[in-house]
């Protein structure tokens, strides 16, 4: 992955609405949600969402598709999982890391 795509794809996740509407697709999975649903819960304007989705899906990290009268909206995992390497490639000085559920890598 390139330098730019993830700063790109940082750059889309901080901000406080992106993030949010990004980790709730996350934990939707494969189901997705429509505009509807992720504006009730999160309680945005549709415009407002609109623009934060556009912005989403500019930087690949989430996509759309029709299904019927709806868009669905879904995280890339993909795309998260890259950049998340991106991140960690030379975590512990190339060896294998170990995460435990502290989130602490053993082997640093």
């Amino acid at each position: 992955m390139e330098n730019k795509s993830v700063i790109k794809a940082l750059a889309a996740l901080a901000q406080t609405h992106r993030l949010q509407i990004f980790r709730a697709l996350v934990v939707k999975g494969s189901v997705g949600l429509t505009p509807a649903d992720l504006a009730n819960s999160l309680g945005l304007p549709a415009n407002t969402l609109s623009f934060h989705l556009k912005e989403l899906m500019n930087a690949d990290l989430i996509s759309q598709e029709r299904s019927g009268r709806n868009l669905i909206y879904r995280a890339q995992y993909d795309r998260m999982n890259a950049v998340l390497a991106y991140l960690s490639e030379n975590c512990c000085q190339g060896e294998v890391c170990e995460v435990t559920t502290d989130n602490i890598c053993k082997t640093c």
